[in-house]
Formats: structure tokens, sequence, C-alpha cells
């Protein structure tokens, strides 16, 4: 195999960083930037399914600790 010297160092790095940078975007950074488009997805999905009976052990459903009393 041929050593690669100069630009065509620089060019198969390259090639591969970009080839890592497409398979990364839509998969990290483009649900980041529009997740819009996702919540809608998970209210249809999610639509008929009330939390409470699918809870695994009777557990209660998460709330938040921080959350003040209303009074």
């Amino acid at each position: 195999m041929p050593v690669l010297k100069g630009w065509r160092y620089v060019a198969v790095i390259g090639g591969l960083v970009g080839a890592i940078g497409i398979a990364i975007y839509p998969i990290i950074i483009d649900p980041m930037l529009n997740p819009d488009k996702y919540k809608k997805i998970q209210a249809v999905t999610r639509a008929n399914i009330r939390q409470e009976d699918i809870q695994p052990g009777n557990m209660k459903v998460w709330t938040d600790p921080f959350d003040r009393k209303k009074s």
C-alpha cells in the first residue's frame, strides 16, 4: 500500500471526517435543531396511550420534584 503524503493525506482524512459528519447529521444534529417535527410524530404515536395504565409495578407517574405547591 502506498504511503499517503501531502494533499492526498488531507483528502483522505477530510473524506473520513466528512463521511462521519454526513452520517451523524440526520441522527443527532437534525433532531436537536428541529424538534417540532419529532414532537408531532410522538404526539400522534402516543395519542391513545395512558401512561398510568402502562406504568410498571403500580409506580407513580413521574412528576417534577421541584414543582412548588400552588397555595
